[in-house]
Formats: C-alpha cells, sequence, structure tokens
C-alpha cells in the first residue's frame, strides 16, 4: 500500500456498533481492519474477547464502545463495564458522557466522570476517549467540556456516537480543536461517509475517525491515487 495512503488509513476506527451484527459480521470487520491497515476496530464491549481472537497477531488495536449509545448509565456502573472490557482485552475505550448531567449544568459531575474513567483507563495503559454527543449541545457546553478534558487530560474528546440526530460537524470539530489544542486530541465520528467528508474533519483538527465506511473511503482514496499516478491525498 502506498505510504501516504497507508498513513491516512491508520487515521480509521473500522466500526461494527449496531445491536443485531453476529460474529461472522464481526469476522469480516477484523479482516477489513487488517487488510486495509485501520487504527482499529470499535465494537460494543461484549464482543472484544471475539475480536482480540480475531486480530490476533495483528497490530490493528480493539476498542469498546462504554454505555453506547446513551450514557445514561450511573459512574459506578461505567467503570464496572470499562474494567470489564479491559479485562477482556480491550485497548481502546470510547465512553459517552452523561449527556442530561451535563445539560443540567453540572459540570462538576462532568469532570468526576471523566476523571475517574481517564484514571482507570490509564492505570491499564488504555487509550480513552470521551464522547460529548454534540448535536444536543450549546456551542457553549461543547466548550466546557472540551475544558474539562484539558484538565483531565483523556486522550480524545470525541464529536458523536452516529447513532443520535446528528454526527461530526466541520464546526464542531474545529471548536473542539480549537479549546483543546495540542492538549487532547479530537476524534470526528457520525456521518463520515466519503472520502471528501473525512478530509474535511482532518482540516479542522480531528486525528482519528470513527466510521463504519472506511473500506469504501480507502478505496476511493486508492482509485483517486491510481488515476493520478501519484498517492498524495
Amino acid at each position: 500500500m502506498n505510504e501516504e495512503i497507508k498513513k491516512f488509513a491508520e487515521l480509521f476506527d473500522h466500526t461494527l456498533l449496531s445491536a443485531n451484527a453476529v460474529p461472522a459480521e464481526f469476522e469480516k470487520l477484523c479482516a477489513e481492519a487488517r487488510e486495509y491497515g485501520f487504527k482499529s476496530v470499535a465494537v460494543n464491549s461484549a464482543n472484544i474477547k471475539l475480536c482480540r481472537e480475531f486480530l490476533a497477531k495483528s497490530s490493528v488495536r480493539t476498542g469498546a464502545a462504554i454505555s453506547f449509545p446513551l450514557g445514561q448509565c450511573s459512574l459506578k456502573t461505567k467503570l464496572f463495564e470499562t474494567d470489564d472490557a479491559i479485562r477482556d482485552g480491550a485497548q481502546e475505550i470510547d465512553y459517552v458522557c452523561n449527556i442530561g448531567k451535563l445539560k443540567s449544568g453540572d459540570y462538576k459531575y462532568m469532570e468526576e466522570e471523566m476523571r475517574a474513567i481517564t484514571n482507570l483507563c490509564r492505570s491499564a495503559g488504555v487509550t480513552i476517549k470521551v464522547i460529548f454527543e454534540n448535536c444536543y449541545l450549546t456551542q457553549d457546553e461543547i466548550v466546557w467540556m472540551s475544558a474539562i478534558a484539558v484538565d483531565v487530560r483523556p486522550d480524545f474528546i470525541k464529536t458523536s456516537t452516529g447513532y443520535a440526530k446528528g454526527g461530526a460537524t466541520v464546526e464542531d470539530v474545529r471548536l473542539m480543536h480549537e479549546t483543546v489544542g495540542n492538549t487532547v486530541a479530537v476524534k470526528a465520528a457520525g456521518g463520515i461517509r466519503t472520502l471528501e467528508s473525512a478530509r474535511q474533519v482532518i482540516a479542522a483538527g480531528a486525528t482519528r475517525i470513527g466510521s463504519s465506511a472506511g473500506v469504501s473511503i480507502i478505496n476511493e482514496l486508492r482509485g483517486l491515487a491510481a488515476s493520478a499516478g501519484v498517492g498524495s491525498y
């Protein structure tokens, strides 16, 4: 694979989060992640062991979605699910914040939640990403959560689950990136299904992309590179 295309593919978390997915679909997901060189597969926590088996001796990481997609679990429950996923082999955690607490202005709770889950992941050497679900938030709320992240220092803050009324927008990615600077990375997810949409969120500051369309995006990029006779994206 062309080196520039390889680097582009490494920005992607290849996702399968549907409730009715069966083992054969996870096997396909993991095979695609190997073939295309994606950074990770992102699955619900019940499927971590299975995906670790499919990805044995691979550099592709396995990521667990926690309290997905609503975020409406107690902190104790989120910590238990996070710990359980890590014990099953999760190398990355994407947890959904308590959106109701955030909307009510309980920033003390939001910091407590983020710090507790981040500390658990840090102690296990696991990458931690905080899902905001921006379609429900005002710009001020996005900034507040981003500011908390600057203090707590998770690895990533993330735009969306992809299961709400809206996904990643260029404006939200830019706002998050401008607020955290280089202290925390930004992951864009939700509705990123074309090469152009991926390029747009990267230009706005995203360094990781969650998508179930990674294969078609990389194939689109390969086609452009082949027709141009170059590997630039």
